[in-house]
């Protein structure tokens, strides 16, 4: 199995920054894409930004410009560097990886972290 440990949500003001981190740990084989959702009260899980392997990123529109993703293939971690936040930025936001993971036998599947709260208010 493989374990994810997100950190870096807070309060903050409009206008402001935060990075969020997650790790990944286990028996990984490797990473493929890494990603970061989020949960807006009342709304729907959606993607905000993901990362694949050789690097290439994909954004929602409404973040572009202000949200940049990258990741550290040593440490298994991404990172979701948030500029310019807003309001409406507020959610839950979750990482989720597809990994190659075992040992003798190899698995594929997606995990996802267990959420960190970003409240973005003044």
């Amino acid at each position: 199995q493989v374990r994810l440990v997100e950190s870096g949500g807070g309060l903050v003001q409009p206008g402001g920054s935060l990075r969020l981190s997650c790790a990944a740990s286990g028996r990984i084989f490797s990473l493929n894409t890494m990603g970061w959702y989020r949960q807006p009260p009342g709304k729907q899980r959606e993607l905000v930004a993901d990362i694949n392997s050789g690097g290439s990123t994909n954004s929602a529109d409404s973040v572009k410009g202000r949200f940049t993703i990258s990741r550290d293939n040593v440490k298994n971690t991404v990172f979701l560097h948030m500029n310019s936040l807003k309001p409406e930025d507020t959610a839950v936001y979750y990482c989720k990886v597809n990994a190659v993971y075992g040992g003798s036998f190899r698995y594929s599947g997606d995990f996802w972290g267990q959420g960190t709260q970003v409240s973005v208010s003044s």
